[in-house]
């Protein structure tokens, strides 16, 4: 018998504590109206977020300096130096891309040097920065000081050194300031020289100085150099607007929009100033360079003149090409009197061959000049004439032979008369033929000449035209640089720098930080975050119950009711309450939950409710007290169980000891008549748990529990059971299988949705199909739909008591609070 009630003991436990089953978890998903009633109750804590952003970004405003920009718009119009001299193209394009290129960014490195910082500071007062103390924030006196200073530092540690002043009288000041870890000053008047260790100064008043001026604190800093200029440089923006049109942005920033608007100014004017001062010397340099370089390219064009006078003076020509057309010309006319000088000695031979054949002319009738052609180019009447006369003769002679004989003395006298000018002719062809002769060997040494001149025409024209090149090229840039040195000697008078102000510097009117609607803008957004944030961590680590229908939607068991929260009076522990406020609005909710018990349990007659809970604390004992009361009040006999023997409640509900009851009945040391306990109620009655016993579910197996409870049902309607917590221990799953109808209480805003989980796997586990929830403790947005807005409170973890929740203060306060909570 121990050994099967051992086993059923352990099956109830691990049905109770084992694993969800394959069918998953109901009630997963995004919860809506959860998000909804978190969103709700944290409203009041999202708008103090949201004013607590705002005043953030207000009190950022009001201790914040604001800081105002001033700028300029420049125009640069920059030229290369051998593009405005013109000599692009002599001096190489190499030339003139390296001097165009980078204009804008050499501009802009011009204006951020030091060289810039070092005009500015000698233009403007920079090194004194004058301050006013006002009620929160200083303020910069840049040109309103009613003091100025001038001092002498010998010592480099009293620069940025705060001197504070205040005028102790008309013409007097205190002076005091830190120096080596001491404080020292003194009592000064307006332009007296003061000195002091390291430093001589001297105060003197403005026009400024008032008596309203007197009554206020100032004080005063002197800059050094590195510290003014990393001022300046870490203020000042210069920034190319469009590369095309050659537009720079000088812009500056500071607290005082005054400043910020003269140094802009004034880097302008400084800017100007320097590139006139770099226009002048750059033209000093160019005329310089072009005086230097006429000089050189002077003594280069005497050189070159004088190896051009020694060339000529030495071949005695300039011009090599018309001295080649000469000679070609000469060759050409010597060539022709060659020829005909050759004709003329052929003609005299063909002359001489016929004079020794004693015949000129062909036949009696032809005369010389046919039988001889071109004997008139000879040009020699004597020779023609003798000839003439000889073929006249030679005519005559053979006229005589045919009448005469050889030996006649008429042809005798005649051959005698033909061979004496035969002879003359001879002697004249001869002589004529060696003076022909003498001409072509005349004329061969001069082709020869010629030939040979001509040979040695291409080397001089070749050297002429060597020393003709510099000496054009001087010739040429020497004229040029002249006139290059006259034109910018004539431009040098009217210099201007190679800029315009596009748009001159305004003082601002706005800061430019911070921006007021942009921080008042992150203030509220930020509020507005942090109250978005602070609502999902609360949703996300929102893990109880809040309302009915997270139960309704969580668990496959049906909720029976709803009981509100009730604060009618301070309760340390569950009390019997339906009794004293029977119309009270949780009375009526106790009366709605019996009334469905009744639809449920309808056809018995007897019947036996369990009430159990996860834990300890989620006010099992006061509904089962109180739904006793109200089901008592109905005229029905209800007896009350307190089986929860580790943690007995039901007995200091109603005031009692707790020295005997279902312990003690078990054990058969008192019998049921003997434990049962009345009430305020005539048909109500309770046992007690009794003394702690060992072994409770060990006394819940015996078979004596079943006796007492057919016992019970033998005097009473309704036996309600006060179980043990589920979620601690098993012995209200015992209980719960017994009971006609098992009860399971959730607690709002205590009980964990987990636990409704094991709502569910006990259903499953055990076969609970009755099994039904009570929603207690529900505020008004938790009763749905039941509009009761009572509460009382109960500790929290198991062995606490109920805790104490006070009345709820009529204020108006607290009328906000409770709409918002």
């Amino acid at each position: 018998m121990a050994v099967n009630e051992n086993a059923e003991l352990e099956d109830l436990i691990r049905n109770a504590g084992g694993e969800a089953d394959a069918d998953g978890e109901e009630g997963s998903g995004f919860d809506i109206a959860t998000l909804l009633l978190v969103a709700r109750r944290s409203l009041i804590w999202i708008v103090l977020l949201i004013a607590l952003g705002l005043t953030a970004s207000w009190l950022f405003l009001r201790y914040t300096k604001p800081v105002y920009k001033s700028s300029s718009l420049l125009k640069i119009d920059e030229k290369t130096e051998a593009g405005a001299l013109g000599l692009g193209s002599i001096m190489g394009q190499g030339v003139e891309d390296r001097q165009s290129m980078n204009q804008l960014s050499g501009e802009v490195e011009l204006i951020k040097s030091n060289i810039i910082y070092r005009r500015l500071k000698d233009s403007l007062d920079l090194d004194v920065n004058y301050y006013v103390e006002g009620t929160v924030l200083e303020n910069e006196l840049y040109g309103t000081s009613p003091f100025k200073v001038e001092y002498n530092i010998s010592d480099a540690g009293l620069y940025n050194t705060k001197f504070n002043l205040v005028f102790s009288g008309p013409q007097k000041v205190r002076l005091s300031y830190l120096y080596a870890g001491q404080e020292r000053g003194g009592e000064y008047a307006l332009g007296q020289p003061i000195t002091l260790p390291g430093m001589t100064l001297r105060i003197m008043a403005t026009a400024l100085l008032t008596a309203e001026a007197q009554d206020k604190k100032y004080h005063f800093i002197i800059i050094d150099d590195g510290g003014l200029n990393t001022y300046l440089s870490t203020n000042l923006s210069v920034d190319i607007v469009n590369a095309d049109a050659n537009t720079i942005q000088i812009g500056f920033t500071d607290f005082n929009p005054a400043k910020a608007q003269d140094i802009v100014n004034k880097i302008d004017t400084v800017y100007l100033q320097e590139k006139l001062a770099k226009k002048q010397q750059a033209t000093a340099q160019t005329l310089q360079f072009l005086e230097k370089t006429l000089s050189e390219n002077h003594n280069q064009l005497q050189t070159a003149e004088e190896n051009l006078q020694s060339f000529v003076r030495d071949n005695k020509t300039y011009d090599v090409k018309a001295d080649v057309s000469a000679i070609t010309e000469k060759l050409a006319s010597q060539e022709e009197k060659r020829l005909e000088l050759t004709e003329k000695a052929r003609l005299l031979s063909e002359v001489t061959r016929l004079v020794e054949q004693e015949r000129l002319v062909a036949s009696e009738t032809a005369t010389l000049e046919e039988s001889i052609p071109g004997l008139a180019t000879l040009s020699d009447s004597p020779l023609t004439a003798q000839l003439t006369e000889l073929n006249e003769l030679q005519q005559n002679l053979r006229r005589m032979l045919r009448s005469y004989t050889r030996a006649t003395e008429a042809v005798q006298q005649q051959e005698s008369a033909i061979s004496f000018l035969k002879n003359s002719v001879r002697r004249q062809l001869q002589q004529n033929r060696k003076g022909l002769q003498t001409q072509l060997n005349r004329m061969n040494q001069l082709q020869a000449e010629f030939n040979a001149e001509l040979q040695t025409l291409p080397e001089k024209e070749t050297e002429l035209a060597r020393l003709k090149r510099p000496f054009e090229l001087y010739q040429k840039t020497y004229l040029m640089l002249m006139d290059k040195i006259v034109e910018f000697n004539m431009a040098k008078a009217g210099t201007t720098a190679d800029f315009q102000i596009l748009s001159p510097a305004s003082r601002p009117g706005a800061p430019i930080s911070p921006v007021r609607l942009m921080v008042y803008s992150i203030g509220l957004a930020t509020g507005i975050l942090l109250g978005l944030l602070l609502v999902a961590m609360r949703f996300f680590m929102h893990n109880t119950v809040t309302n009915v229908r997270e139960l309704e939607h969580s668990t496959s068991a049906s909720v029976l009711g709803v009981i509100p929260t009730y604060d009618k009076e301070k309760m340390s522990v569950s009390r019997l309450v339906v009794d004293k406020n029977p119309k009270s609005a949780i009375s009526e909710s106790i009366r709605s939950i019996r009334t469905n018990l009744d639809f449920i349990s309808s056809a018995k007659k007897k019947r036996l409710i369990s009430v159990t809970s996860t834990i300890s604390g989620e006010g099992k004992t006061f509904v089962t007290v109180n739904l006793g009361g109200i089901i008592a009040l109905s005229g029905q006999r209800v007896v009350i169980l307190d089986l929860d023997m580790r943690k007995p409640k039901v007995n200091l509900a109603f005031g009692t000891e707790n020295v005997k009851g279902v312990s003690t009945i078990l054990i058969e040391k008192h019998t049921v008549l003997e434990c049962i306990q009345n009430t305020s109620i005539p048909t109500l009655d309770f046992i007690s748990a009794g003394p702690t016993p060992p072994n409770p579910s060990e006394l819940i197996l015996n078979p004596k529990f079943d006796a007492m409870l057919s016992e019970l049902y033998e005097h009473y309607d309704v036996i309600l059971i006060d179980t043990p917590p589920v979620g601690l221990v098993t012995d209200g799953i015992l209980i719960m299988r017994k009971a006609d109808i098992p009860l399971y209480i959730v607690r709002a805003n205590y009980s964990k949705k987990s636990f409704l989980k094991n709502i569910n796997k006990l259903m499953r586990a055990n076969n609970f199909t009755r099994l039904c929830a009570i929603l207690n403790d529900a505020n008004a947005s938790g009763v749905y739909g039941y509009g009761y807005g009572y509460g009382y409170g109960y500790g929290y973890g198991y062995g606490q008591g109920y805790y104490e929740e006070t009345k709820p203060a009529g204020s108006a306060f607290d009328r906000l609070r409770k709409r918002f909570t």
